[in-house]
């Protein structure tokens, strides 16, 4: 950490000048902890014609069972098939849980691929790299996230950031590795905004989204100009790369939190009540309110994380005894909300006319094993699970890929995390075979070669 200090004669208790005062990284005294995220400029790897393609990708966190929601075996042993039956939907080719009832009247609207797996560890942080990223974090290079990608390529359209994730960063998954939700070898400029707030409480404020109280307005304005006295007292780190992102980040910390239409996108009062309740008044609904708006307001990517961690929380992680969830936790709780969620914010969405332009992707680190454990649960399982996709592109009501008759195993149409990567990349009109400045300097694909879009789903 850099400090610069002025001509102040203010003095506090260790020496230091109060005025002017800067700590190059927190830049605690803004209220501009902002981890990341904004020296993000495009570099003509994106369409035209899809400039304005948008990505909400929804992360399960804890790993749904695609037997028990959207993989059903109604024909296989009891130990298999799970207690739950299945529905018809909108899609009379769909067949899904009758936990999921919302989701059967939009099943036109969203395509399935039942053929997903990874050759990962059956850990969460494991899954949630590949996921998110396309790759397992190896050989020291952490791979960014493909908002952070976005982020770089693109940049922001408005003061808003162009990567964000709802309500905050995952915690922790037990193998402590990274969990991909960040810039990676792209750098901390393009790590994604984190709400780090729950946007069902009452009082819901964004933290870094404002100033500390304590600073009015014309104190605020005034350090501003703290860029003057960095440049006048480090002329020679001025003139270096980490200082031009120094700069920038500065300037557009300081457009979010002085901006009128940052503040009006985040204010979920602005929602007729009915809107809020229609998406479910706990902190998964009304991230999916928020997502819409944020991507309204030309946030660019938008990552809901369902539940922070796997860890004394209600999951999708059905090992079915304590402090993991039961399969009637699931059936109660977890899919309820989830359901209520993710179908508001499709209909939403398309009655906007903002579906066509906005990919919703439900991906998950892995699935569940196809045989119900002795207690009642069922435990991870990289070899064979679902994921989903809407808008952006997708033409609804499709299956893609096919699992064996107890769900274990791909049977038709394998397909990868950097398969999911390039579908998402293709939806928002890269060239999936572009390539990033990787680790020293060193071209970097975006995608792994062999590996290619879903294409069945366009």
């Amino acid at each position: 950490m850099f400090t610069f200090q002025g001509r102040g004669k203010s003095v506090t208790c260790n020496g230091q000048t109060r005025r002017d005062f800067l700590q190059v990284g927190t830049l605690g005294a803004l209220g501009l902890s902002l981890p990341h995220l904004f020296a993000a400029k495009a570099h003509g790897a994106v369409k035209p014609d899809h400039d304005d393609r948008s990505c909400i990708m929804i992360f399960n966190l804890g790993a749904p069972s695609q037997l028990d929601l959207w993989d059903m075996k109604p024909d296989a042993p009891a130990e298999v098939r799970g207690p739950f039956k299945p529905i018809g939907t909108t899609n009379p080719d769909l067949q899904i849980s009758e936990i999921l009832p919302q989701h059967a009247k939009i099943a036109d609207k969203f395509s399935l691929v039942r053929s997903v797996h990874h050759t990962g560890a059956a850990v969460h942080d494991a899954g949630w790299q590949m996921m998110q990223t396309g790759r397992l974090f190896s050989g020291g290079v952490n791979t960014p996230h493909i908002g952070s990608v976005v982020s770089f390529e693109r940049g922001r359209k408005t003061d808003l950031p162009a990567f964000a994730v709802l309500p905050q960063l995952m915690g922790r998954g037990g193998g402590n590795m990274p969990n991909g939700q960040a810039g990676g070898f792209l750098g901390k400029a393009h790590d994604p905004f984190a709400l780090n707030a729950d946007p069902s409480q009452e009082n819901f404020k964004v933290p870094d989204l404002l100033p500390p109280i304590e600073i009015d307005s014309s104190r605020l304005e005034r350090r501003r100009r703290i860029r003057d006295l960095v440049d006048q007292t480090v002329a020679t780190f001025e003139a270096s790369e980490s200082a031009d992102l120094l700069g920038s980040n500065f300037e557009s910390a300081f457009r979010l939190m002085t901006s009128p239409k940052a503040r009006e996108a985040f204010d979920l009062t602005k929602e007729p009540q009915k809107v809020r309740e229609r998406y479910g008044m706990n902190r998964f609904g009304q991230c999916c309110l928020l997502s819409r708006r944020l991507i309204e307001n030309g946030v660019r990517f938008v990552t809901i994380n369902t539940f922070l961690t796997v860890f004394d929380e209600i999951t999708w992680d059905i090992h079915g005894s304590k402090p993991f969830t039961s399969i009637e936790g699931m059936k109660n709780i977890v899919a309820p909300l989830y359901d209520q969620g993710y179908s508001a914010l499709i209909e939403d969405l398309d009655q906007r006319g903002l579906l066509d332009s906005t990919l919703v992707c439900n991906l998950a680190e892995f699935g569940r094993t196809p045989r119900v454990n002795p207690a009642g649960g069922r435990d991870h399982w990289p070899q064979c699970f679902t994921c989903g996709f809407a808008g952006g592109g997708v033409q609804g009501g499709r299956i893609v890929g096919a699992s064996d008759p107890i769900g274990a195993v791909p049977a038709d149409r394998p397909v990868q995390p950097a398969d999911v990567a390039a579908t998402i990349f293709h939806s928002l009109g890269f060239d999936v075979h572009k390539a990033l400045p990787g680790p020293g300097g060193r071209p970097f694909p975006i995608v792994d070669s062999g590996h290619a879009p879903i294409h069945e789903l366009f």
